[in-house]
This record gives C-alpha cells, structure tokens and sequence, in this order.
C-alpha cells in the first residue's frame, strides 16, 4: 500500500500474476495510444485516462484491475477514480512501464 492509501504490484509480481491468473485479472493502460503503440505490459488493454468515466460499464467489480502508465502517477490516479467508484480490487503498477522494463521484463503490444 502506497502512502496515499492506494494499493500497488510491483514488476515481477504483476508478471506471476499474469502467469497465474487467466482469469479475472485485467491490465489497463491509461497512456495516450501513441505511448502504449511503444509496448506495454502483456494482456493489457489500452484505456486512455480521460475516457476512464466513460467506460465504466465495461469493468467487472468483482475483477482485479491493474493500472499502468508510464511511470505510476497517471495510473494512481485511475485507481482514486476507481476506487471511488466502488471498484474495491484495484492495483497501481508501482514505477509504471519504467520500473517494468528496468525490472528486465518485455514490453507486449496492446491489446486490441
């Protein structure tokens, strides 16, 4: 838990996520799509930040959502959004796609 009470995953954690949970796990990256045309983290789906409220409908509460962007501060404030929102099961990519590729993980294209 981070100091502004909002949960996070590391690297190398995500990745056995990823690895372990097929289902009911969700990566979305809220970079701009030129950003996220650069590589991001496996399975995850490109959610621009400013059209999060709009799609609202389009997540599950009972999933676990893992936010992404560049270097974690767009992303925790998804997760605030979120969070505020009723969504309980929210994660913040703690360092964002920095500290995933300096964690020597591969950066995937995303999702369509």
């Amino acid at each position: 838990m981070s100091s502004n009470g909002i949960k996070e995953i590391d690297s190398p954690e995500l990745a056995r996520w990823l690895n372990e949970r097929p289902d009911g796990l969700r990566v979305l990256d809220v970079r701009q799509p030129q950003e996220i045309a650069q590589g991001t983290v496996p399975r995850a789906e490109g959610v621009p930040l400013h059209t999060l409220p709009h799609k609202l409908d389009e997540f599950d509460r009972n999933e676990t959502l893992v936010l992404v962007c560049r270097s974690g501060a767009r992303s925790a404030q998804a997760c605030v959004f979120l969070y505020q929102q009723g969504f309980e099961n929210v994660y913040n990519l703690r360092g964002g796609m920095i500290a995933w590729v300096q964690s020597g993980l591969a950066a995937a294209p995303a999702a369509p």
